[in-house]
């Protein structure tokens, strides 16, 4: 079971069943970081090379006409070259309706927010949809950006296809009139943007700032390091994005820590910039309104991001599972199959999903002999879950489990121990683990755990026909084991008897207890 890397169609963001896995592409020699560790990457020094990526720079505005004003008069003294850049400013339901001012970069356009819903991250997917850079860049309304600003985030795509860059700001008061769109064009084209406000009475970027702290820039930074996306400054590659499916336009509050975790799980890698430097114009709304933003956000992340395992500690199904568990069926008797997922369900992991595949579609409604159906096993592994929530049937194996962050692959008859698949997930974060494969006695394949974020970068950078675990193991730690501490095939069979059955009828009370010996 050691995949290959082979050529399939690139991924559709507006694919009503959600981003697909990306196409692996070949763009030259890629640099394979393993983890976050960006620091074996070395940037140009400003000002001393020459770019030739295209940015599209989206700016989506809801009124604050006045503070847009200054955050394109910022944009339109950028040391990047202009004619490598578009502005695509999105209006988002504006009243009265957003303008271009006359100090703008001079390739700006002004789009209506799609229609069918609102919010930010709406207006960002619209202005994603009308990029032509090859790099997307999130600018908020609100954010005046250094002469570097855009420069310092584009020397690193440069370098790598699969990046995040998070720009740096710094939290000053504002009102209208403060400042006019003139004198912010002038400092910053004279590379004076720090002189338009106090650093000292400045604020910073929050727990943000402490993360980046603790974890060495994000070198160090585990599972969760998705989470650190600010949307207010930041910019990905735009094949990346749409290989992780944009921004998700159902999610009012939240989104950018949201679309964070995706792109981790597609296989980014977030490098924090400090010469990425900005005034936030006016506190953020995390500032204004932390209790109630939580209170509002939490449903919908606890969904949405699996590695919030504390807020996800209640049994409950969610709608992206930590673990996928996925079990070829087509082959193996029912009772194999039970012998599998059974203990998956009933385990002390349970936010996962059992995916089986098989050829469903064969099972038709048509007369079929009852005892000699030769789609018997098929039939019964159906009836078993057909009604269990969190067992989903599919025709084949897909490429990777996105965006749940694990995938377990698993042989029938294959039988996790009660914590196996917890305590083999905890091995996996703790070793930094991108695979393990378990095999039986007779080394047969027993269980293979993939973690998704892995997987997904060694598609991305693997060369056509070359062995996938070979790039996964480039890119982080891999175990091969014949441990049976996680679980194995020498359970006992889960087999029907008569005495079973008449067992289940006496529980039900409908026989009576005292059977004839």
């Amino acid at each position: 079971m050691t995949p290959t890397a082979q050529p399939s169609d690139p991924s559709d963001p507006s694919d009503p069943a959600g981003p697909r896995d990306p196409a692996p592409t070949v763009r030259g020699a890629q640099p394979r970081i393993r983890g976050n560790d960006h620091g074996v990457l070395e940037p140009p020094a400003l000002g001393k090379w020459e770019p030739h990526l295209t940015a599209t720079v989206v700016v989506p505005a809801y009124n604050g006409q006045d503070a847009l004003d200054l955050t394109l008069a910022a944009l339109a003294a950028q040391s990047y070259p202009a004619h490598l850049t578009e502005v695509v400013v999105v209006d988002d339901g504006s009243s009265p309706p957003i303008r271009i001012p006359g100090i703008a970069p001079e390739n700006t356009r002004l789009v209506l927010s799609a229609d069918g819903g609102w919010g930010r991250s709406h207006a960002v997917r619209t202005g994603a949809a009308e990029a032509g850079g090859e790099v997307v860049v999130w600018i908020d309304n609100d954010t005046l950006a250094h002469r570097e600003h855009l420069e310092a985030q584009l020397r690193w795509h440069h370098l790598a296809d699969y990046l995040v860059v998070l720009g740096s700001r710094r939290v000053v008061d504002h009102k209208p009139g403060d400042l006019t769109p003139a004198a912010v064009h002038e400092a910053v084209a004279r590379g004076a943007a720090d002189t338009l406000y106090d650093e000292e009475t400045s604020r910073p970027n929050g727990w943000i700032d402490a993360v980046r702290e603790a974890t060495d820039d994000l070198r160090a930074a585990g599972p969760s390091v998705g989470t650190t996306l600010v949307g207010s400054t930041a910019s990905v590659r735009r094949d990346l994005l749409r290989s992780a499916g944009d921004s998700d336009p159902g999610m009012i509050l939240g989104e950018d820590t949201e679309l964070g975790y995706r792109l981790s799980q597609a296989g980014a890698v977030f490098v924090p910039e400090p010469e990425a430097r900005s005034w936030h114009l006016g506190a953020p709304t995390i500032e204004r309104e932390q209790g109630g933003l939580l209170r509002l956000i939490r449903p919908h992340l606890t969904h949405r991001v699996p590695t919030m395992r504390l807020a996800r500690r209640r049994r409950r199904q969610w709608l992206v599972p930590y673990v996928d568990v996925v079990v070829e069926v087509a082959d193996a008797t029912a009772e194999d199959v039970r012998a599998t997922v059974d203990p998956v369900l009933d385990g002390t992991l349970p936010d996962v999903r059992v995916t089986l595949v098989g050829p469903w579609e064969r099972l038709t409604g048509e007369r079929r002999s009852v005892f000699g159906d030769p789609l018997v096993e098929l039939r019964l592994v159906r009836d078993e879950y057909a009604h269990e929530g969190r067992v989903a049937f599919a025709a084949e194996v897909p490429r990777t489990s996105f965006p749940a962050p694990f995938r377990l692959r698993c042989a029938p008859g294959w039988r996790p121990a009660p914590d196996g698949l917890a305590a083999l997930v905890r091995e996996a974060d703790t070793d930094g683990l991108g695979l393990v494969e378990i095999t039986g006695p007779a080394d047969e394949f027993g269980a293979r755990l993939e973690r998704t974020s892995a997987v997904r970068r060694a598609l991305l950078l693997a060369a056509p026909g070359e062995e996938l675990d070979a790039v996964v193991a480039d890119v982080s730690g891999v175990l091969r084991t014949d441990d049976t501490r996680w679980g194995g095939t020498d359970a006992p069979p889960d087999e029907v008897s008569v005495d079973s059955l008449l067992a289940m009828l006496e529980e039900q009370g409908l026989r009576p207890p005292n059977r004839p010996q």
